[in-house]
């Protein structure tokens, strides 16, 4: 279930519930700037991401299969890396109500808010050992702080929220699976039982569930953690930075089912 979270002078109360994929977000100056004090905002967050899209092919397709947003993945090192060239021409050929999230690991600020601005993108999602302080220095689009949830839990997660004080929040968390050296899209399933309960100390920042996520597990995971979202890289792939048409939109069609079982449970 998504739930709206109001910020008002740097105090977080809550807030009555809004319709699916709405949440009220951090607020920011009209100059791109962070925040020194919040205002209210709407934030439209997705609920079925699709990411690692390396071509206009991909692109298309799951537009067409029904997903929310695409990922971008600007980290050098990855299978699915894409230079700004290439991720201006996918998202040329996107969908306007599809949104677009830049993946990066361990950029600077400065490169973050370039290619964040060239595209136009609706989320940063930092996926890296990012420090807290680096969201002061972000701009205005909205932050997926990502972790890697392994033996120490929610541990890594509650020290990054207790770091930014009473400075820039992440809007969203997304928990992906661990594997030492890798920074996401190994396939691996997360700990959904972990997961699950390291949920209640998020607050109201909103879940983003990944790891391991395919057609065949998306409904179950959805069931287990009750996560805001879901995302999927290597779970709908044929062969790395390939996406399977025929997987893609069983994902999504597995995964808008189960949250519209999450909604008739708590409506």
């Amino acid at each position: 279930m998504f739930v709206s979270r109001v910020l008002e002078n740097d105090a977080v109360r809550c807030a009555d519930s809004v319709p699916p994929s709405r949440i009220m977000g951090t607020g920011f100056s009209r100059d791109g700037g962070a925040r020194k004090r919040s205002t209210q905002r709407n934030v439209t967050l997705f609920k079925i991401k699709i990411c690692g899209i390396t071509s206009v092919k991909d692109a298309q397709l799951v537009g067409l299969a029904g997903a929310d947003a695409v990922g971008l993945n600007f980290f050098a090192q990855s299978p699915r890396h894409v230079d700004l060239e290439t991720a201006q021409k996918l998202v040329s050929v996107l969908r306007p109500a599809t949104k677009r999230v830049g993946l990066f690991v361990n950029s600077t600020a400065s490169e973050i808010n370039e290619i964040a601005e060239a595209l136009q993108l609706d989320y940063v999602q930092l996926h890296g050992d990012e420090p807290p302080e680096l969201l002061a220095d972000l701009s205005a689009r909205p932050i997926i702080r990502a972790f890697r949830f392994g033996e120490k839990g929610a541990d890594d997660i509650t020290r990054f929220v207790e770091g930014c004080g009473a400075g820039r929040l992440p809007d969203a968390i997304l928990v992906d699976s661990l594997k030492p050296g890798e920074y996401g899209g190994t396939g691996e399933v997360a700990d959904w039982e972990a997961v699950s309960n390291a949920r209640a100390g998020l607050g109201e920042i909103p879940l983003v569930l990944a790891g391991g996520l395919t057609p065949f597990n998306v409904a179950d995971a959805i069931a287990k953690v009750r996560p805001d979202a879901v995302d999927t890289a290597s779970g709908v792939e044929s062969r790395p930075a390939n996406k399977d048409p025929m997987l893609v939109r069983a994902f999504v069609n597995a995964a808008k089912k189960a949250f519209q079982q999450l909604e008739s449970e708590t409506s």
